[in-house]
This record gives structure tokens, sequence and C-alpha cells, in this order.
């Protein structure tokens, strides 16, 4: 199983986004409704088949809304759920529960999502050899929850940011006036511990790249017959890494060109929420 999130990068997500659905009086409907002393006994239970990530944020709103609650998470990120299954069950104030619900349950339901679209993706390859990672295209504030749902689907982590690798794009290139004027400033500027990316779209851009040896070329947006040129130049010196046009329909064939690496912006920026809802018992 995947390696949780320290609660410490967490929580502020999650208290952000309570105070942003409590607002400037608080859950005056629970209020109205429900008596201060009354509590719940309640399941987590997803509606469809898919695969959890997220339960941390369920467990720490929960806790924010009332810190003696009693929370038991009964399967761990990263399982393959059948429709029914109970992830968690909680006993807690029953005013705070329900003003914790929507938050738990956005938070659950977005990051078991892209769980679950990453696992669709990394089975649509396996046996190939190639990798399925993520992109930056995250829902901002939410990248390092995002990016652990991608793992919690079996998938792998891109760069985090734009300062935890080199990563040359095409207007890098125009902007420095072609790709090995690019490549030549940023293997000047890396320290011994930054690795260099460089995105080509072309199979004259990529042997223009090859003598500067970046640690991954990015082939972006090129047909299966170029992928596997470029893969039969450059062998295994260089990380190969598709980008572009990738779906659930083209990625097994694009990882059968020899790729090491697939880049897929759908696996956040497109992953519907995996239905779950909150049933009292």
């Amino acid at each position: 199983m995947t390696a949780p999130l320290p609660d410490l990068l967490i929580d502020p997500v999650v208290r952000a986004a309570l105070a942003e659905d409590l607002g400037r009086a608080g859950d005056i409907t629970a209020m109205a409704c429900i008596p201060a002393e009354a509590h719940l006994d309640a399941v987590f239970a997803v509606r469809g088949r898919g695969v959890t990530a997220g339960l941390a944020c369920v467990r720490l709103a929960i806790l924010a809304m009332d810190p003696e609650a009693q929370f038991e998470t009964l399967v761990e990120d990263g399982s393959l759920l059948a429709p029914g299954t109970h992830l968690a069950k909680v006993r807690a104030k029953a005013r705070a529960l329900l003003s914790a619900e929507r938050t738990a349950l956005n938070l659950l339901g977005r990051l078991s999502g892209v769980a679950t679209l990453t696992r669709a993706y990394v089975d649509a390859v396996a046996g190939t050899g190639a990798r399925i990672v993520d992109t930056r295209k995250t829902t901002p504030g939410l990248r390092h929850l995002e990016k652990y749902a991608v793992r919690c689907g079996g998938g792998v982590n891109h760069r985090f940011g734009l300062d935890d690798a080199i990563l040359i794009k095409d207007n890098h290139v125009a902007a420095c006036g072609g790709v090995s004027q690019a490549l030549t400033r940023a293997r000047a500027f890396a320290g011994h511990l930054i690795k260099i990316e460089v995105e080509v779209d072309s199979l004259d851009q990529l042997k223009e790249a090859l003598p500067h040896r970046p640690d991954v070329i990015m082939l972006d947006n090129f047909s299966l017959d170029d992928l596997r040129r470029a893969v039969e130049i450059v062998g295994d010196t260089i990380t190969l890494e598709a980008s572009g046009g990738v779906n659930l329909s083209t990625v097994r064939a694009i990882a059968e060109t020899g790729v090491q690496v697939i880049s897929v912006g759908a696996l956040t920026h497109s992953a519907p929420v995996l239905d779950i809802g909150l049933d009292a018992v």
C-alpha cells in the first residue's frame, strides 16, 4: 500500500474546506434541527467500483468538528472496492458529523476518483513495462493530495512543481532559439542533483537533443510509428516519455512502442468523482 501523507500536510486543506462551507455562522441547519447532545453512528460506503484514496481527509474533517469522535478506517487507501463496501465507520456528535459530511465526501470522492482512473490506465498497460505518470494539471491547492491519489492507483508522480526538475517545453525552446541552445543553458545551470527533461515534437528535434544527454526526452504528440522509431534511435540510453493524445483507448498501443513512461494529464484534470456516501446506522 502507498505510504500515507502526514496529517500536517492534509489538515490545512481540510480546515480551509470546512471554513469555506461553514461560512460566517456555521451549520445553521444542524443547529436548528439537532439537539446539541445528540450523537450519530454512521458508515462511509462506496456506491460504485473503484479504488479508495483520501480516508485521512475524512478523519481529519470529523475530528476538526468533534475532537472526541470515534473514527475507524475499514479499508486502506489503494484498496480495490466493490459497490457497497464500507470504508470507515464513525461515532460523533450529530451536529459535528453532519457539518463535516460534505467536506469529507468532496475530498474522498475526488481523490478516490483520481485513484480509480489511474488504476484503469495502469491496468491497460500491464505487462508492457511502461509506467503511467501524472502531470502538473492538478486542482490548485490539492496537488499533493491528487498526486498521492495517483500513487494509490498504482501510478507514478512526475515533478511536483517548477522547482524540483528542469523541464524544457516547446515555449522554452522557442524563447531560447532551439533545443540545443536550451539544453546547453540548462546543463550549465543545473546542479548535480537536478534532472533535465526536454520536450521534442519531431524526430529531428530528438536527434538535436541527443548529444546533450538529457535525463529524459518527452515525445510530444508523436505518431505510433515515430514513437517506435524514437525508441530504435535512443534505445535504453535515455528515458523516453510519451505525452499527448493519451486516453484509455490509445494508451496500450503507445506503451507497446517501447517507451518507458507515459504521462497522462487526465488522471487529475478529468477524473470522475467516485460515488461515496455517508449512511447513518
